[in-house]
């Protein structure tokens, strides 16, 4: 009952918000930011937006870098400047960003820009970008990207998206926006519920739950032409869709033969097959990246708890066994950690648990956390939460020491969140 309880309050509990992109706020920063200078382009000012503003940002809520701040440089460098590594260094600088924005004879622009490594004097490399005005929020999440993955060596997820669900008023918004909460479009807008957006794996389609009949079915829903099917529309729940690491089926939540358990489903519906028999509450599916896995929550041992099984069907193994109630499993790209939802005296908040040797760690301190995402990289942890009353967004780092808060600028309730993969 416990599980039930819990997770209808996910699907359900909402208030009233207004019509506004996700606002960042950074409440914690690691330690040790890499101090980088972000020269503003040359020709910038033509776009009617700054690149160098849109770059600067996205390095700065990776957690891992800290934008210098710089006087009037004239003129203006661009990426074909010598560098005078050592006036760099005396700034504090370790690696240094300058580019250009030229207009071309067709009306588009061209965007080239360098990076370099300041405490090695040398360059790293850079990238010219042709694109319309309209590209240019798109352009410096790629510009960022590059950066970040030179200077980590892990890539970027500036130009990665983020989907989630807004309640406005008496009506519900399946929301996508770019990872930074910029450039939001409505999906789907319903006077029902509509839960568990999935992002299939190559980023094109959309899996979810909606109640606009009056009860739960799971739809497959294109981002490129916006048409949908039904996937499961059976007797009783159709819940929570979780893809295959290929994009060819769909995990699922069914109660059509009584009782709540996991099936597999293609995308377009058919090939209905059962992978658990309980007498339990079985949901909340989640392949592991390899496609071997399969994650699921679980109150088969008297209480909520995390197991997996093979993904082909098998006997379910228990995974959690810290503490008396665990849901909601995601596991990192790599496959080595579980993420999930822990109630931690009397808190429900995101913990980790090291799949290789067991050890579980709570990353959040807030009090009523739901749905954690991991970003492409797994570097991050999108998730929702609750605060003065009203839904948002946080993001934590995966071990903890970074958080962000992403909430409608004006107010507003704002849950279930999903992030997208890397789009090719």
């Amino acid at each position: 009952m416990a599980l039930r309880w819990f997770l209808l309050c996910v699907a359900l509990i909402a208030a009233s918000s207004a019509r506004a992109q996700l606002a960042i706020e950074i409440t914690g920063a690691t330690a040790q930011r890499s101090p980088i200078a972000i020269a503003p382009f040359a020709g910038e000012p033509g776009l009617g937006q700054t690149i160098t503003g849109i770059v600067r940002a996205d390095l700065e809520r990776s957690g891992l870098f800290r934008a210098l701040e710089l006087p009037p440089l004239i003129p203006v460098p661009t990426e074909a400047s010598s560098v005078n590594y050592a006036e760099w260094r005396s700034r504090l600088a370790d690696a240094l960003v300058m580019g250009s924005v030229s207009n071309r004879p067709d009306g588009r622009f061209e965007v080239r820009f360098r990076l370099h490594d300041v405490v090695k004097q040398a360059p790293l490399g850079g990238v010219a970008y042709t694109m319309t005005k309209d590209q240019a929020r798109a352009t410096a999440h790629r510009i960022a990207d590059f950066v970040y993955e030179k200077l980590t060596g892990e890539k970027g997820v500036f130009s990665t998206r983020i989907a989630y669900v807004v309640k406005r008023g008496n009506r519900y918004e399946l929301q996508i926006a770019d990872a930074d909460g910029a450039g939001e479009e409505t999906a789907l807008a319903s006077f029902e519920p509509i839960i568990s957006p999935a992002w299939s794996p190559d980023g094109r389609r959309l899996a979810y739950v909606s109640f606009e009949n009056r009860k739960p079915v799971v739809y497959v829903h294109s981002l490129l032409d916006g048409k949908r099917n039904v996937a499961a529309n059976f007797k009783g729940s159709n819940s929570a869709p979780a893809w295959s690491p290929d994009g060819k089926q769909l995990a699922v939540s069914l109660s059509r033969e009584g009782g709540s358990q996991i099936f597999l489903v293609n995308p377009d519906g058919s090939g209905v097959r059962r992978l658990t028999t309980s007498s339990a509450i079985d949901t909340e599916p989640r392949f592991s990246p390899d496609g071997k896995w399969l994650y699921f929550t679980s109150d088969r041992g008297g209480s909520a708890q995390i197991y997996r099984m093979p993904a082909t069907g098998g006997e379910p193994q228990r995974v959690t066994f810290e503490g008396s109630y665990n849901v909601s499993p995601r596991l990192s790209p790599d496959g080595k950690t579980l993420a999930y939802i822990t109630r931690n005296s009397g808190k429900f908040q995101v913990a980790l648990q090291d799949l290789a040797n067991k050890q579980v760690q709570i990353i959040t301190d807030s009090d009523r956390d739901e749905s954690p995402s991991f970003s492409p990289n797994g570097r991050m942890i999108l998730l929702a939460t609750v605060s003065g009353g009203r839904g948002l967004l946080s993001a934590v780092s995966s071990d903890g020491r970074f958080k962000q808060r992403l909430s409608a600028a004006t107010g507003g309730d704002v849950r279930e969140p999903a992030w997208g993969p890397f789009i090719e």
